[in-house]
């Protein structure tokens, strides 16, 4: 009788021929994008073990969160599950993340866009954000960076002059500082 083997359990690393210095920064740059994604939610650690009813320990997602343990790439894929984001938003991408930065230029606060949703003359500006979520695969969290183009598109569907734009959003609040 042969005994089926055990599934090997996949753990996410950088890529391959990277040195262990880079690793373990890899593993602690992972667990500030896990850091980021939960309190993004508003939850602590013990929220998580609680909703989850125990499947992710508090304990653990700290220290996958701190890089002192490796997660697998079954369990990358339960915890974005459970925040109910795609897996690839919760790996670190320095590059895209720098490029991101660089353009932005107004931080939208989608707590306080989500609690205004019943105003008609927001019904444009939340189409839109969703459409930028959409194209940007961004879904970590309760702020959104608006990039120039985006700003323009969204004035011009309100129609606002451009420049006048985020004068219009602070004045609602909608500005995250």
């Amino acid at each position: 009788m042969t005994a089926t083997p055990e599934p090997a359990e996949v753990t996410v690393l950088p890529e391959a021929g990277a040195d262990e210095e880079a690793g373990l920064g890899y593993q602690q740059r992972l667990g500030a994008k896990l850091r980021a994604v939960r309190r993004a939610r508003g939850l602590r650690l013990q929220d998580v073990e609680e909703l989850s009813e125990g499947r992710f320990k508090a304990v653990v997602i700290g220290s996958y969160e701190r890089g002192d343990r490796a997660i697998s790439a079954h369990k990358l894929a339960s915890l974005a599950a459970f925040y109910e984001v795609p897996v690839v938003e919760l790996l670190p991408d320095e590059e895209r993340s720098r490029r991101r930065s660089s353009e932005n230029t107004l931080a939208v606060d989608l707590r306080r866009l989500r609690e205004q949703s019943d105003d008609p003359e927001l019904a444009p500006l939340l189409r839109l954000v969703r459409h930028v979520q959409w194209l940007r695969d961004d879904y970590n969290g309760q702020i959104l960076s608006l990039r120039t183009d985006d700003l323009r598109t969204i004035a011009v569907s309100m129609g606002a002059p451009d420049d006048r734009l985020d004068a219009w959003l602070d004045e609602r609040e909608l500005l995250h500082r």
